[in-house]
């Protein structure tokens, strides 16, 4: 089992639809957004009729939420791409809910990963974490470093960040 966080988003649904493509058995799509997790799910379920696709409408910031999701599921594998990544919105009386979701969120995440069992966390990071000029790279910067953390209490769980740049189609 395969849970993807932000499936939701640009980026989410297309790790979802890779995903479904190399033969998932069964994929859980986690995002805070009811229409793009319903968006998501009407196009799995007509592409891939055979894979079990589980839909989740929930907010990484709630660790409570995540940890019974993932207590429920199981999954073995989980992409943490929830996010918030639109610079110019993040630079302008939002930086704070940045922080919340990308560094907090990432915290949540991870634990949760960790205490349930699941085998690989990979966080979706972008290249603006390298020498971060603004807040929603500083914010993704501290998130991956939140997931180095993570990883040193959870020696059973394998953690990576893997960094992103511009994606075409991208939000």
């Amino acid at each position: 089992t395969v849970l993807v966080t932000g499936a939701g988003g640009s980026i989410g649904s297309e790790l979802c639809r890779q995903i479904a493509r190399l033969g998932a058995a069964r994929l859980v799509c986690v995002d805070v957004s009811e229409y793009a997790i319903y968006q998501l799910e009407q196009e799995l379920r007509e592409a891939h009729p055979q894979m079990r696709g589980i839909y989740y409408t929930a907010n990484v910031r709630e660790a409570d939420r995540l940890g019974a999701i993932a207590a429920r599921e199981r999954p073995s594998v989980m992409f943490h791409a929830a996010a918030y990544k639109h610079v110019p919105l993040m630079e302008q009386l939002n930086e704070i809910e940045a922080v919340r979701t990308n560094v907090l969120g990432t915290l949540n995440a991870a634990r949760v990963a960790g205490t349930h069992g699941v085998r690989r966390f990979v966080m979706v990071s972008t290249d603006k974490a390298v020498n971060p000029t603004n807040v929603m790279g500083a914010s993704k910067r501290l998130a991956e470093l939140v997931v180095q953390g993570v990883a040193a209490s959870f020696p059973g769980t394998d953690y990576v960040s893997v960094r992103f740049g511009n994606v075409l189609g991208s939000s």
